[in-house]
């Protein structure tokens, strides 16, 4: 079954909106699920990016639904949350019950970010030496899990 891709329409909590700036189709051989990438926005400016990749729960549980960066700037105004929220109802409409969102251990924001949510601790679990994200330094993620 071919994914297709669904137009977000307004996406806002609160004070934050979320614009689509991208769409990265499904790349098996890289192990990459279709992808929708947002610009976080409060009023006109924009204050970080949140991803959505709509992958199995399986497929994602290392490198989570949901990733968000804030600019260092903006931070201290609970926008990843109010983003997370607002990209919610988007991840219903292609059919999630629960998403999963990881962090490393000792970001303290974003664990706090993914307890402010709703989401549940699961594990730490330790990255396998064979993946990309271990190569690049991590060694642990922290998996939430967040019923919608």
């Amino acid at each position: 079954m071919e994914f297709v891709f669904l137009s977000p329409g307004e996406l806002s909590e609160a004070d934050v909106w979320l614009g689509l700036l991208s769409t990265s189709p499904a790349d098996a051989a890289r192990g990459y699920a279709p992808s929708y990438s947002f610009g976080i926005y409060r009023d006109r400016e924009r204050v970080g990016t949140i991803d959505f990749r709509a992958g199995s729960r399986e497929a994602m549980y290392l490198v989570g639904h949901i990733g968000y960066t804030v600019f260092p700037e903006a931070r201290g105004h609970r926008y990843a949350a109010k983003a997370c929220r607002a990209l919610f109802p988007f991840a219903k409409r292609h059919g999630f019950s629960s998403v999963i969102i990881t962090c490393n251990p000792d970001n303290i924001a974003s664990k706090k970010t993914c307890e402010a949510v709703g989401g549940e601790l699961l594990e730490i679990m330790d990255i396998p030496v064979s993946h990309a994200m271990y190569r690049s330094g991590d060694r642990q993620k922290c998996i939430f899990k967040v019923i919608l």
